[in-house]
């Protein structure tokens, strides 16, 4: 996510943050430098603008410029507008105090409202509601089937009937959700390939025939300008509550993210990060901003570390890692409890400083896989006890694992040095798993 934006500002905050003494002419060259990163990254032209007015009238200041470090009040300038531009806080949704609450989805079609309506039900469903979908898409071929197939995955109740009018499969919906108990109805509706009359009319007809606690916009983060006019169009007839961004996981620009909320004032309230239905983000603008000034996302990271790790498991684990006992048996466990928190590269992408050195650098996801695959075909004894694991074992779990021999001999010789660790930061009273320890090959 911001990839290329990240990379390109980075030289620039980089020289603001080394300047000693700033003057209106190297500020000026910065603000050049930030307003061609930004447009590169298909920022409106107008947002632009403005956002470097401010910057430049801020950076310029008297306290700025006779400051201890004037670089770093510059870039603290940049950061405080960016999170301004992003909307400043974080706006969460709207439940109505009666339920159902009614959450209406919109978009056009392909922007992804029907994976979108799928995560939302997960997310909600995991934060103690019961959610139930309804296919109010009676258009788009296999749109239903998708949604009941996406519910069905995740134990979700499903709302369809066939091809009858929306308006009607909204109403009866609601219905539906008081005798099943559901507090909360997420309504995935029919998109065009454009915006037409008849689209707009159908959803203007289910926003009046029912109580709505919130219309979210879905945006297609990859189209860039493309999506902020959708939006704006969108705004007009049906004055939307909040804004998604989809598939943020494949845009490397942005530039619909940091266009958006300026010209709809709409705040963005969620961003999809991947095709697994747990990878959705609440939009935080104070984080985002320091993401994309690659200055990482430590918040967000141990949020998802503890939403991820089970608490039970880490407490046994650090009575075991205070013991030196542990197996490979805890270490597929911890590895299971990583792939949680979501890909690799996206939470390397939140460590300070890392955001700038993950452009192009892609992190082997099969390491993981492979250990995971060693692991499995070892015996209960040979993961509780690695030490009896000699050459002809070594052979067969490599067949069993669809992996080398060398690949089974370097996780095991990686889990020694693990545990050699353990030993010396025991010596120490140190607790905790070694950061030394490489997982991958």
């Amino acid at each position: 996510m911001f990839e290329e934006l990240i990379q390109k500002l980075d030289g620039t905050v980089r020289k603001l943050r080394g300047m000693g003494k700033l003057t209106e002419k190297n500020i000026g060259e910065s603000m050049r430098d930030i307003r061609r990163v930004l447009l590169d990254a298909d920022v409106n032209y107008r947002v632009v603008k403005d956002f470097i007015a401010r910057v430049q009238a801020k950076a310029v200041g008297k306290e700025v410029l006779q400051s201890i470090a004037p670089g770093q009040q510059v870039v603290k300038i940049v950061n405080d507008e960016l999170t301004q531009l992003l909307g400043r806080s974080n706006v969460p949704l709207q439940l109505g105090h009666v339920p159902p609450s009614i959450i209406m989805i919109v978009g056009l079609q392909g922007s992804g409202k029907t994976t979108f309506t799928g995560k939302l039900g997960v997310y909600l469903q995991k934060r103690g509601r019961s959610p139930m979908l309804v296919a109010a898409d009676i258009y788009r071929p296999a749109a239903i089937e998708q949604l009941e197939t996406l519910g069905k995955s995740v134990d979700i109740a499903v709302f369809s009937k066939g091809t009858e009018a929306p308006v009607k499969i909204v109403k009866q919906s609601v219905s539906a959700a008081r005798q099943q108990g559901c507090d909360t109805l997420i309504l995935d509706t029919a998109g065009r390939m454009h915006i037409d009359e008849t689209m707009m009319s159908e959803l203007e007809e289910i926003k009046q025939s029912v109580k709505l606690s919130e219309i979210l916009f879905v945006a297609d983060g990859m189209t860039g300008q493309d999506a902020v006019r959708s939006a704006k169009s969108f705004l007009d007839r049906l004055d939307f509550d909040g804004i998604v961004l989809t598939k943020m996981d494949g845009d490397a620009r942005g530039g619909a993210a940091l266009s958006i909320r300026a010209v709809t004032g709409k705040p963005i309230k969620f961003v999809s990060i991947g095709e697994s239905l747990e990878e959705i983000e609440l939009f935080y603008p104070d984080r985002m901003a320091s993401r994309i000034l690659g200055m990482g996302d430590v918040v967000t990271l141990v949020e998802k570390a503890q939403e991820a790790v089970d608490r039970d498991k880490a407490e046994k684990l650090e009575k075991k890692f205070e013991k030196q006992a542990l197996t490979l048996e805890d270490f597929y466990d911890q590895l299971q409890q990583l792939k949680k928190m979501g890909p690799m590269n996206q939470i390397a992408s939140m460590l300070p400083g890392m955001g700038h050195k993950m452009g192009g650098l892609k992190v082997d996801e099969t390491a993981m896989v492979r250990i995971e695959a060693i692991i499995n075909s070892m015996t209960y004894e040979e993961k509780v006890r690695p030490q009896i694991i000699n050459g002809s074992r070594r052979k067969r779990i490599a067949m069993g694992s669809g992996t080398s021999v060398q690949d089974v001999n370097r996780l095991l010789k990686q889990f020694q040095m693990m545990q050699k660790m353990m030993k010396q930061m025991s010596r120490f009273g140190t607790k905790g798993f070694p950061e030394g320890f490489q997982m991958g090959f």
